[in-house]
């Protein structure tokens, strides 16, 4: 039996195994660290994308961010289905990166999670943060985006404080995204809609 016959029976699945431990093993370390470092790495990390995103897509992640406030839970009920489902094709490209369709498959999959989950947390966030904002007398975007950031560090403290801030900014960012781009498409002018005939001059 030659080294790669022994490849082809066994490699896949400790290829598999291998980065389904490489995953849990990142997830063990940073639960291992002080809560008060994971609020500091996610304070960071938030208001660094969000800066980001919000500075690269100003006019379409500005729109995005006023269509979650103005129907949250329209935003919501889009986003949710829609974020479990480009969170499961960017995981399973993760796990089939290594495999024999990895390149054609796993590369592209992974490449959407990593563009698109960022970009839809960053709008998230700043739309919460600025609703929360909103209730102490301000609603500048500059401050959702600061208190949106801070929201997301302090939810450092425990894990599954961070999982559900981050599952409801995604769910929100997302829909609203969605809405937004697919939304473009209609006749958003007033001078673009039909008049009814009796209105007619």
């Amino acid at each position: 039996m030659w080294p790669s016959d022994l490849y082809t029976i066994v490699g896949r699945p400790v290829l598999n195994s291998a980065a389904t431990q490489s995953a849990a093993d990142v997830l063990a370390a940073y639960r291992s660290l002080e809560p008060f470092v994971r609020v500091g790495i996610q304070f960071a990390g938030a208001l660094l994308v969000t800066m980001i995103v919000l500075g690269l897509l100003h006019g379409y992640g500005s729109k995005a961010v006023q269509k979650s406030r103005q129907s949250p839970v329209i935003s919501a009920g889009i986003g949710l289905p829609s974020l479990l489902v480009v969170s499961a094709l960017a995981g399973t490209g993760y796990f089939i990166v290594d495999t024999s369709i990895g390149v054609f498959f796993g590369i592209p999959l992974v490449i959407l999670g990593a563009t698109v989950i960022p970009v839809v947390l960053a709008i998230g966030l700043t739309a919460i943060g600025r609703t929360v904002a909103s209730r102490f007398g301000t609603d500048r975007l500059w401050i959702g985006i600061v208190v949106g950031a801070l929201l997301g560090g302090l939810a450092g403290l425990a894990v599954p404080a961070t999982v559900a801030v981050a599952g409801l900014a995604g769910a929100l960012g997302l829909g609203a995204s969605i809405r937004v781009l697919f939304g473009g498409a209609g006749t958003a002018r007033p001078d673009e809609r039909t008049v009814p005939p009796a209105n007619k001059i």
